[in-house]
């Protein structure tokens, strides 16, 4: 197993590539949606319409040149260039949405993941959603007062609808007419997922580059009045099934998995393990389920992480493992002293796991536990 580092664009520094290494990161996931803050005139001022900001990337795919300039940027600074997590929303808005744009926007996606390989970049991540990343709340909720997520639908309309020209919880068209996004059923979501994988994989094949999945996050039914894909882990191998291939594979989150109402995660890495398609690995910890969960620091919340590792290994996993969100500590730095305490963590659980004997492990054999298949 190797031990990596997500990245966003504004993070892409020779400083912390330098913090990278020391904290003993060998490989990178990056991402490279690229967007701005602040209210949109067309949106509603406050939250929870503003979202995340208006990305920037309108019309303007990713070249060969910016992803084989910036590879060899990581590379000088010693590292390895091991994902991309997640598309531009405006690449594919008119994918997710079932747009007038959606042939169109296919064919850019295609060359796209043409260029992902060409480059050398063997992972692309995505999360196949309408309304994203939504709902949370971020406050000092953690141990000590530390900065962290917590996610209540007590406390959110999660039938809030979407406005026009916002996708993913971004916006992609600052300009669109006023309205709000027609309600989304989950049979209407799978079909448009389906239309995606059966035109991308094929793709994805012959450039070398696997197509890994993220779980939905929050993993409710549905947000704003869209259904959510993967809000169980046996939804996981409907998306396995439905278009069979190597390339075909997970984005394997940890704390979205433990944050769904059924499942349990150890038995979701024997079973999506055993059948090599786990693509790369977030490594975050949680407290609680939909519909009231929080985020915690990795060794105090209900997922053992060692036990995770250990199953990991038992299923010959041997790829990345990156923290995710974790919560901020109180410095001058709290992002980087929340990431190094993680990285410390994951990197001395993969070492202990390493060095523990056949005999030690076939001991501790973890007890077998259904997942609703």
């Amino acid at each position: 197993m190797k031990l990596g580092l997500g990245l966003y664009r504004g993070l892409l520094t020779e400083e912390n590539f330098r913090f990278a290494k020391q904290a003993g990161v060998s490989h990178l996931v990056v991402h490279l949606v690229d967007y701005f803050k602040g209210a949109n005139p067309t949106l509603s001022s406050g939250q929870p319409n503003m979202g995340w900001g208006v990305t920037r990337n309108q019309d303007r795919p990713w070249t060969y040149d910016d992803l084989s300039g910036l590879k060899k940027t990581i590379e000088s600074n010693g590292l390895i260039w091991e994902a991309i997590e997640n598309f531009d929303p405006s690449h594919w808005s008119d994918i997710l949405l079932d747009g007038p744009k959606r042939d169109a926007q296919m064919e850019s996606l295609k060359r796209t993941i043409q260029i992902v390989g060409r480059v050398g970049i063997p992972i692309m991540g995505y999360n196949f959603s309408l309304a994203g990343v939504w709902g949370w709340t971020k406050g000092p909720f953690g141990r000590g007062g530390a900065i962290a997520i917590r996610y209540d639908e007590s406390r959110i309309d999660k039938n809030l609808p979407m406005p026009n020209g916002m996708v993913w919880n971004m916006v992609y068209d600052p300009d669109a007419p006023p309205g709000t996004m027609a309600p989304v059923s989950s049979d209407e979501l799978w079909e448009r997922y389906e239309w995606f994988l059966s035109r991308i994989l094929p793709v994805a094949e012959e450039s070398g580059v696997r197509l890994a999945l993220h779980p939905d996050d929050p993993p409710a039914d549905s947000l704003r009045g869209a259904a959510r894909l993967v809000n169980e882990p046996d939804k996981y191998q409907r998306v396995l099934d439905m278009v069979p291939s190597a390339a075909n594979a997970l984005e394997f989150c940890l704390g979205s998995l433990q944050e769904m109402r059924t499942g349990d995660v150890y038995e979701s890495i024997r079973h999506y393990g055993r059948q090599n398609r786990i693509a790369y690995v977030h490594f975050r910890n949680v407290r609680g389920k939909v519909p009231s969960y929080q985020e915690v620091f990795v060794d105090e919340g209900d997922l053992d992480m060692i036990r995770v590792v250990q199953a990991l290994r038992e299923v010959g996993y041997d790829g990345v493992i990156i923290p995710d969100h974790t919560p901020e500590m109180s410095c001058d730095a709290p992002w980087h002293a929340g990431m190094a305490y993680a990285l410390g963590y994951i990197r001395a659980a993969m070492q202990a796991v390493e060095r523990l004997s056949p005999q030690t492990l076939a001991a501790n054999q973890l007890e077998p536990a259904a997942i609703g298949m």
